[in-house]
């Protein structure tokens, strides 16, 4: 014989008050566990690339950032707080039970100064400005790099790639600037200015080496080298306009 529906809703409701205490006891030993004292951060491990940074450095600008035990730990809230330590590029923050995190660092590695002179901006090897103590650094062996900050990739990609021409001549860039107005600058470690102009890296690789060609030949005209450079204007579209140590004048020199 089927129960009477009366017994029936009884049997239900006695199972579902049985499971709500048996999810409520559950809950309770979770809630428990996960805020006993075994749980609670004990140890950071730090790999990696940590040349730059020591322990002492990481407790000071990490631990105040840090909140919670294993479990409930934010490992992206973590990461930041490393990678908010001067030098550090990207982090990696793993867990370790029970109550232990390992976290595996990348440093910048410095390419060339960033911005204005004086400015503590660098830019490292993939692109990226960063802030950094400059005095920890041999500032004489470093390039300066300035343009939009949105751009240093393309400031970075347009040295590697006029960089060989230059030293082809025996010349180095000292200064390479990409203009508000799109404009490339290169001042060279001898002082002298050129206006580069707009264009891709092969444009303006192709005006440089025409330059560089001919530029023998000019200063030979006043009994100078190509040491004598003070300043060269290569935006002109059939010609360049060159500035010679010793020489008064200014030429508009024609591409042959």
């Amino acid at each position: 014989m089927p129960l009477p529906i009366d017994v029936r809703l009884m049997n239900i409701s006695a199972q579902v008050l049985v499971a709500g205490v048996v999810l409520l006891a559950l809950g309770g030993g979770a809630l428990w566990l996960l805020r006993h004292p075994v749980f609670a951060i004990e140890s950071i491990s730090v790999q990696g690339e940590v040349s730059r940074n020591n322990a002492v450095t990481f407790k000071a600008n990490v631990m105040p950032k840090l909140s919670g035990n294993f479990f409930t730990l934010d490992l992206d809230g973590a990461r930041r707080a490393f990678e908010s330590v001067p030098w550090v590029r990207a982090a990696v923050v793993h867990r370790d039970f029970p109550n232990r995190l390992r976290v595996v660092l990348q440093e910048h590695q410095p390419f060339a100064l960033w911005g204005e002179e004086g400015s503590s901006t660098l830019i490292n090897q993939q692109g990226q400005v960063f802030e950094a103590n400059v005095d920890e650094l041999e500032l004489d062996d470093l390039t300066r790099m300035k343009g939009p900050q949105s751009l240093s990739l393309e400031v970075l990609n347009m040295y590697r790639y006029l960089q060989p021409i230059f030293q082809a001549v025996d010349m180095s860039i000292d200064l390479l600037e990409l203009t508000p107005r799109g404009s490339w600058r290169v001042l060279t470690q001898t002082g002298a200015q050129m206006e580069l102009g707009r264009g891709s890296q092969a444009e303006i690789g192709a005006h440089l080496q025409l330059f560089f060609n001919t530029l023998s030949q000019v200063t030979s005209r006043y009994g100078r080298t190509s040491t004598a450079l003070l300043g060269a204007d290569l935006r002109h579209k059939d010609g360049y306009a060159l500035r010679l140590r010793g020489v008064s004048t200014v030429e508009d020199m024609k591409k042959p």
